[in-house]
């Protein structure tokens, strides 16, 4: 019994000792040849298009890509037996145009090889109140004039203002903007190309 143990002990230690050498051997191998090993870590500047991305793009909800302001000279003029009178006021106020990320279809951003595809829905005024009321004032004002007609003015103004302002010439340098920002948002996010494509 006590053979049998020491005949296994020498089995352990025999192996140990040939494993030893084999290490000490490729060890010195290395030495002498000078070879060298390494390693590196690396990390993907590529960040994946993944649903819940998708999501936190699309929740930040407007994006702006042109601004108008506008200034409008608005008069009315009621004419009586007795007197007339007359009120003119002048309103200003600020168009924004751009997209609502909210609009954008389930698969609005895909990808083909290396292309980000982004299609967005189109232009449009992102508030449609966008009279500053707090920075128009009356320019000239006869006699008394009650709540409707001065509403009445308000939407004539409104009126002058969008006509002037939400025109195609403007409509087409938001587009023009908007690819153009939009390509770059995406490339940040690390897609070599961006094709951007916005819903007339």
């Amino acid at each position: 019994m006590r053979r049998n143990r020491q005949e296994k002990n020498f089995g352990i230690k025999l192996l140990g000792d040939i494993t030893a050498m084999i290490l000490i051997g490729m060890v010195i191998t290395l030495i002498i040849t000078g070879t060298e090993t390494s390693f590196r870590i690396s990390k993907s500047e590529r960040i994946n298009i993944t649903p819940i991305r998708v999501q936190d793009i699309r929740e930040i909800g407007q994006w702006e890509f042109l601004s108008v302001a506008d200034e409008e000279l608005v008069d009315t003029l009621h004419e009586h037996w007795w007197r007339d009178k007359e009120l003119i006021r002048i309103y200003r106020g600020t168009l924004r145009l751009g997209i609502d990320l909210g609009k954008a279809k389930e698969q609005w951003i895909h990808l083909q090889g290396d292309t980000a595809i982004v299609e967005l829905p189109g232009i449009e005024l992102l508030d449609d109140d966008f009279i500053d009321e707090a920075n128009s004032e009356a320019f000239f004002e006869t006699g008394s004039w009650d709540q409707d007609a001065r509403e009445a003015l308000y939407q004539k103004a409104k009126r002058q203002m969008y006509e002037r302002c939400y025109t195609r010439e403007n409509i087409l340098q938001a587009e023009e903007n908007a690819k153009e920002q939009l390509a770059q948002f995406v490339k940040a996010m690390g897609f070599e190309h961006a094709v951007v494509k916005l819903e007339k």
